[in-house]
């Protein structure tokens, strides 16, 4: 009888794999049998990480840059790791007024959030339709209740639902499954001093916490066991959704 949640045989993709939810759902796939691909910028971050997990590989790339999508996917294919399953998870964000930031800024939003998603997802297409897998895209709450402060955020991410929930359409009749994933703001991330607008001081995180109604910030462990879910045989009819990790969060 087959184990649940079971990804032996099977080989992932993740973007943003050095920190945050991309590390956590690495460790999570590959300890249920993934041969997992750490794709992030940090060199250290991903040897060290690389080296924890049994037969992981990395490729260490900036997503933002132009041409990286064809690059990891020309690396992963040499290497024979064509994808099971892609997370794009890798993301960019900061806080400031849309019409004060410096252009490039806004550029690099959506050339990662959105563009490279876009491109990587595509270069991928005919191993997911040979495999029949699926495309995890890792959105957030911001896409669909924005906050003042990240409007380039806020547009890229409500971009990958739209876009994710349309793939999902035109992608079914492949038996390819893409679904998204909406985590709510964690202070205890890499990025939040930058979504924040400055340092998370108690204050502030107990007003971002008030806004919570189960009381407390989402973890990078919450988000991965719901990318589980979506990336196991156990949702195999589930395509075209997206998951909000947020504990109701209201405003």
């Amino acid at each position: 009888m087959k184990t649940p949640f079971d990804f032996s045989q099977k080989t992932v993709l993740v973007t943003g794999a050095s920190m945050g939810i991309g590390e956590v759902f690495a460790r999570e796939l590959a300890r249920r049998g993934a041969k997992v691909v750490l794709i992030a910028r940090s060199r250290d971050r991903l040897e060290k990480l690389a080296r924890e997990l049994p037969g992981a590989e990395f490729l260490v790339e900036d997503l933002a840059a132009p041409g990286a999508a064809r690059r990891v996917f020309e690396a992963v294919s040499a290497r024979g790791l064509l994808p099971d399953l892609l997370v794009n998870n890798a993301g960019f964000g900061t806080h400031g007024r849309f019409d004060e930031l410096a252009l490039d800024i806004q550029r690099e939003a959506i050339d990662l959030n959105v563009g490279a998603l876009v491109e990587l997802t595509h270069l991928c297409l005919p191993a997911l339709e040979q495999r029949q897998g699926g495309v995890i895209n890792i959105a957030s709450t911001a896409g669909l209740r924005p906050r003042p402060g990240l409007t380039w955020y806020n547009g890229s991410k409500g971009a990958v639902i739209v876009t994710s929930k349309s793939m999902a359409a035109e992608l079914g009749p492949e038996n390819i499954r893409v679904n998204c994933i909406n985590p709510v703001f964690n202070p205890d991330t890499g990025l939040a001093a930058e979504f924040a607008g400055g340092p998370v001081d108690e204050e502030r995180r107990a007003r971002f916490r008030a806004t919570i109604p189960l009381g407390r910030f989402s973890t990078a462990l919450d988000v991965a066991n719901a990318a589980l879910y979506l990336a196991s045989d156990e949702a195999a009819f589930i395509s075209g959704t997206c998951i909000e990790v947020d504990g109701a969060r209201c405003v």
